[in-house]
């Protein structure tokens, strides 16, 4: 059956504008496009631990059979979720089957009617959409900057129409997933308490890289106490699947009874959590591929200036390296002619970011080399510049 005519002119539009998606095989080459930033994903270790602690723990078992409220909260949910609360020093942690299901969960739920969301306007489309779904006001304000976020909050607190004590959410992500930069996460917990605010931030990105065991960004700065709620994902420097969110036990209660997400979706397999439990375990014992990774980001950082190419991209110390190359059709010539030569480099088109805000994605692993690294800028220099 035909699709209606409406939906065939939006793909054609899309394949006007060089941006039509499609799924494709994996591509071979050196590896500067997977989040993968520790390489736990195919680290031999960490699948041989996770299947021999599902023998030790008798979890021979494939699905999770039911929901979390039914059938589906195996023992090894509680083992993992005390966990991953202790190494981020929360009171307690919830886990989700995604980041995605967990940040509709979270947004869809906990801001109310009367309340106000106040959003970086880079945040992820998860935070958006679960956004979205609420039936607080939000509004976004300028990426990292504290000034638009302050005025914004004096704007509403002042609103005549309050008619009682309005609730602010602040959110943001300590690691943002296309520019690679991070908010003045202190400036910001300043503001929050200043105003009264609730704070949530987003460590998908962060996991895994910051803080002096890949604890993230807000452990980094002992600022824990101060955060409402955090969320961590497990399909990135975990190198597995899955979500959690840090809060207070109180949170954790009301999630669990509002979050639409979790109530209504079937719980992760067992060996999805011993997955995420034995990322923790080879995390917490095995800081070394958090110190390669930041020794190839420092590396990359100081290549892209001798190589001048420092202008073209963003201001990043992490494990995401943007650069700016205006045009689908221009970004994606760039990106396959690096594919061809052995890398594996991916464009990033509008509408995924702002038109003319188009972008080679680099991302950084403990396993790539200094040599890898060098001759990726170097042919990239070649091909921008020639």
């Amino acid at each position: 059956m035909k699709l209606p005519e409406s939906l065939s002119y939006k793909l054609q539009q899309r394949a006007q504008q060089h941006a039509l998606r499609a799924l494709s095989s994996p591509k071979n080459g050196v590896d500067f496009a997977s989040n993968d930033y520790l390489g736990f994903a195919t680290n031999t270790q960490l699948f041989s631990n996770t299947h021999q602690f599902l023998v030790d723990q008798g979890k021979m078992q494939n699905g999770a059979t039911g929901s979390r409220l039914l059938t589906g909260n195996h023992e090894l949910y509680a083992v993992s979720e005390q966990a991953i609360a202790h190494f981020h020093q929360a009171e307690s942690a919830l886990l989700f089957n995604s980041g995605y299901d967990a940040n509709v969960g979270f947004f869809s739920s906990v801001p109310q009617k009367g309340d106000i969301i106040l959003y970086d306007e880079l945040c992820h489309a998860s935070i958006r959409d679960g956004i979205r779904l609420s039936h607080a006001k939000a509004y976004k304000f300028q990426h990292n900057d504290i000034e638009d976020l302050d005025r914004l909050l004096s704007h509403y607190s002042a609103s005549t129409y309050n008619l009682q004590p309005t609730t602010f959410y602040l959110v943001t992500e300590s690691v943002f997933s296309m520019d690679g930069d991070s908010p003045n996460l202190e400036e910001l917990v300043k503001l929050a308490k200043q105003h009264q605010a609730y704070l949530v931030v987003d460590e998908a990105h962060a996991l895994g890289l910051l803080g002096n065991k890949g604890q993230g960004l807000v452990q980094q700065l002992q600022l824990q106490d101060k955060i409402f709620a955090r969320l961590v994902t497990f399909g990135k420097g975990m190198g597995c699947h899955g979500a959690a969110i840090l809060g207070s036990t109180d949170l954790q209660q009301y999630l669990v009874n509002y979050a639409r997400s979790f109530i209504y979706t079937t719980g992760l397999p067992p060996h999805a959590v011993a997955s995420i439990y034995q990322a923790y375990q080879l995390l917490s014992h095995s800081p070394a591929e958090v110190e390669k990774l930041r020794e190839n980001i420092q590396f990359f950082n100081q290549e892209k200036l001798q190589l001048g190419l420092k202008p073209l991209f963003v201001y990043s110390k992490s494990a995401i390296q943007s650069a700016i190359i205006p045009g689908n059709q221009k970004v994606k010539s760039i990106a396959q002619q690096l594919q061809n030569n052995g890398f594996d480099v991916r464009a990033i088109l509008s509408p995924t970011v702002p038109e003319g805000q188009e972008r080679l994605r680099f991302c950084l692993h403990a396993y790539n080399t200094h040599n890898e690294i060098k001759a990726v800028l170097q042919l990239l220099s070649q091909l921008v510049f020639e």
